[in-house]
């Protein structure tokens, strides 16, 4: 597990669920890079978030491995918004399963229709 000196809590509206259906996916624990986030500001708080539907790759040999930015092909996406302003941290990794496109923030959904092959996930529009 992947532990930070300090622990804190920044709220940036409700939690994304962009499954279509949360029964039917498989996600994997990942370190989640600093490279892969965006400065996003609330309340006047600029934080470093990798957004949840981003298209990254793992090593699925060896889940320890860095997690990269997808760009062309993507083998998983992050389930979840991760917040990495102080550094690498743990995220989730959707290897199969149904993302709902309508729940992905645009910016996000323009790296997923750049991105020919997501692996086992698969994008709908529900």
């Amino acid at each position: 597990m992947f532990n930070r000196d300090k622990v804190t809590k920044y709220t940036y509206g409700a939690p994304v669920q962009i499954l279509a259906n949360v029964e039917f996916q498989y996600s994997v624990g990942c370190v989640v890079p600093q490279s892969i986030g965006v400065n996003v500001t609330s309340n006047g708080i600029t934080r470093k978030i990798a957004k949840a539907g981003t298209p990254i790759n793992i090593n699925l040999d060896n889940i320890n491995a860095a997690v990269t930015a997808a760009t062309t092909t993507a083998n998983a996406v992050l389930l979840h918004n991760v917040d990495v302003t102080e550094g690498a941290a743990n995220g989730t990794a959707l290897i199969w399963g149904f993302v709902n496109k309508n729940r992905v923030e645009s910016d996000v959904l323009t790296k997923i229709n750049a991105v020919t092959d997501s692996g086992m996930v698969t994008f709908l529009k529900v």
